[in-house]
């Protein structure tokens, strides 16, 4: 294991990451938990599944991040392309 070394930034240090995984988690858990006490009124039927914006927002982000993949693959240029 790698000894803390006091001069890297708070939020680059391995105790901090997951102290914010673990808080992060907690946050989701809560959310969906209070969404099991109170009856969610959904607009369109689905949104007042249980859960549903912690899935929707954990998709949405899916294909936000498969989104730029191929965003950059279609904009990206050779090494040498600003060099010739």
């Amino acid at each position: 294991m790698v000894p803390p070394n006091n001069d890297d930034h708070w939020l680059v240090r391995p105790r901090t990451i997951r102290l914010l995984w673990i808080a992060f988690v907690a946050v989701l858990v809560a959310t969906v938990a209070v969404n099991l006490i109170v009856e969610p009124h959904g607009e369109f039927g689905i949104d007042g599944s249980v859960g549903f914006n912690a899935w929707y927002g954990f998709l949405s982000c899916v294909a936000m991040i498969f989104g730029a993949l191929a965003l950059g693959w279609v904009l990206k240029r050779r090494d040498d392309y600003y060099g010739s």
